[in-house]
């Protein structure tokens, strides 16, 4: 895997911090920061899918409980039912 160097400048008691975890842990400063900022993508990505959902059922891109309920309750049949 390639990689690439990143540099910020951070408050010195937020790299106080680092260092430290990074103390406890037994891991470089470098790892510590690639684990907080692969964290924080996932969060912003699910954040992302969950607006983006939130819009869907404002727009109305629903399916009701009743249709959903159908389906569930079909899966046991030779041949389930699908949504349309």
């Amino acid at each position: 895997m390639s990689t690439k160097v990143i540099t910020a400048h951070v408050p010195v008691e937020l790299a106080d911090k680092v260092d430290q975890i990074a103390a406890r842990l037994d891991r470089s400063r470098g790892w510590i920061v690639k684990q907080a900022l692969t964290d924080w993508l996932g969060q912003e990505e699910r954040r992302r899918l969950t607006l983006e959902a939130l819009a869907d059922v404002d727009a109305g891109h629903v399916i009701d409980h009743q249709a959903v309920q159908a389906w569930a309750n079909s899966l046991d049949a030779d041949k389930p039912s699908t949504f349309n």
